[in-house]
């Protein structure tokens, strides 16, 4: 078991020092940690929420807005589910040295894209060649 590293409550990764030290990954490491726990607290109570609301409606169009509003909600939840799982692989490449590069051209992801978004696989530039990509093998 490696020894915590010491993070101050107000610090905040810096261009000025090196990439992806100690104390980045530490910072990175609680961010992706307090974001899971919130999307699994949040499918928690979706669950209890579906549990209570599972009740029969003898109303024909309030059955119909409550049916679309538990779809909506299982539609949200799934898409957290899946950021879940990209929150695990994130953590996964902190532990393996690999997390803040660029999956496709192994440069450093800037510290801005991480910290608004931390899950980020790609520098912004890569990313959007992908997505370009994508727009045009789509539309074939």
């Amino acid at each position: 078991m490696k020894a915590q590293t010491f993070l101050p409550e107000d610090y905040r990764p810096a261009e000025d020092e090196p990439f992806m030290n100690e104390r980045q990954l530490e910072y990175f490491r609680r961010k992706l940690i307090a974001w899971k726990q919130e999307l699994l607290d949040q499918s928690a109570e979706t669950l209890e929420g579906l549990q209570d609301s599972a009740r029969n409606v003898p109303d024909l169009a309030d059955r119909a807005s409550e049916e679309t509003d538990r779809s909506l909600e299982l539609r949200t939840r799934d898409r957290q589910r899946k950021l879940v799982s990209k929150i695990d692989a994130a953590l996964r490449r902190i532990e393996t040295g690999e997390y803040g590069y660029c999956e496709m051209t192994g440069e450093p992801i800037s510290l801005k894209r991480l910290d608004a978004r931390p899950i980020a696989i790609m520098t912004l530039e890569a990313q959007e060649r992908h997505e370009r990509r994508e727009r045009v093998h789509r539309d074939d």
